[in-house]
């Protein structure tokens, strides 16, 4: 399976034309609409937030430009308010080492947790994280989950002398000083926008709920969600997420034409996990957990 060579000139300028029309959704957002609806405000600028995220991940993968710097440059803002780039972009390459997807030491975005940490938990706690295994309890709960799990994380990290934490952080800081100049002249509450960057979040955890699942083997552990529709295009064709695993160079536009010129390989590859749609998936898992907490293809430590 080959990655697919950069255009000619170096620049795929599909990607970075969204990256310009992602800003501007924020700033219509944020600071023309607010007078007229401040709902129709949020709306947008939480779904410009979400892509915004989208962008950051298809930045981290070399996109759109030939220079990492260059890339990171176009979404160094935290738009999203609050993870730093630099964590997500080390993390996220840290994930895409297949052989460790879904272990809860080794796997960065996993969900599950080692049984034997399971075993030991709270009945309180079990009880929240099976609600967060459900869909609705993953968007509703899972951000902030999320942010608690990471920030602990990293001020461990930072506390053990991890330079590169650090200065991730601190970049995230500055940037957060630009968006506060921002916020300070929009006429979006900062309250709204704070909920924007909440609700954002939630709309990426639709995305994320199963990626992944427990298997024996590694190809095996991605999933396809056939019909994206518009999280589709706001998740820049993740949803096709045992393509990018297998091809994460290829840039988000061409992962449908891959998808359905090899659609019967990938899905030997990945032995069948996929999803007819995002709806399928909320019929389905909504309300029900869709995986056990405990990893259930690994021992007690």
């Amino acid at each position: 399976m080959a990655e697919a060579r950069r255009p000619a000139g170096g620049i795929e300028w599909p990607t970075l034309l969204l990256v310009g029309l992602c800003y501007a959704a924020v700033a219509i957002g944020t600071l023309l609409l607010p007078p007229l609806s401040l709902v129709a405000a949020m709306v947008l600028t939480t779904l410009a937030i979400a892509l915004h995220s989208s962008l950051q991940h298809e930045v981290l993968h070399g996109h759109p430009f030939a220079r990492r710097g260059l890339n990171e440059a176009l979404v160094f803002l935290p738009v999203g308010l609050f993870f730093p780039f630099g964590r997500f972009r080390d993390l996220h390459l840290a994930h895409h080492r297949d052989e460790f997807l879904t272990d809860p030491y080794d796997d960065p975005e996993s969900n599950f947790q080692d049984p034997a940490v399971w075993a030991a938990m709270p009945r309180a706690m079990r009880f929240m994280l099976v609600i967060n295994n459900t869909l609705l309890g993953r968007m509703l709960i899972g951000p902030a989950w999320g942010m608690f799990c990471f920030v602990r994380s990293e001020i461990a990290q930072m506390r053990a002398g991890n330079a590169a934490v650090v200065r991730a952080w601190l970049l995230h800081i500055a940037g957060l000083a630009l968006m506060a100049v921002w916020l300070a002249l929009a006429a979006m509450p900062v309250w709204a926008y704070v909920a924007c960057a909440y609700f954002g979040m939630s709309i990426l955890k639709i995305r994320t709920f199963l990626e992944h699942r427990a298997h024996e083997l590694a190809r095996a552990r991605s999933v396809v969600i056939e019909r994206g529709g518009i999280l589709g295009f706001l998740f820049l064709n993740n949803h096709l997420h045992a393509v990018h695993h297998a091809r994460p160079g290829l840039a988000w536009y061409s992962l449908p034409a891959t998808w359905r010129a090899e659609r019967e390989q990938f899905l030997r590859r990945n032995d069948g996990y996929a999803y007819a749609s995002y709806g399928e998936i909320a019929r389905r898992y909504l309300l029900r957990p869709k995986d056990p907490v405990p990893h259930p293809l690994r021992p007690r430590r």
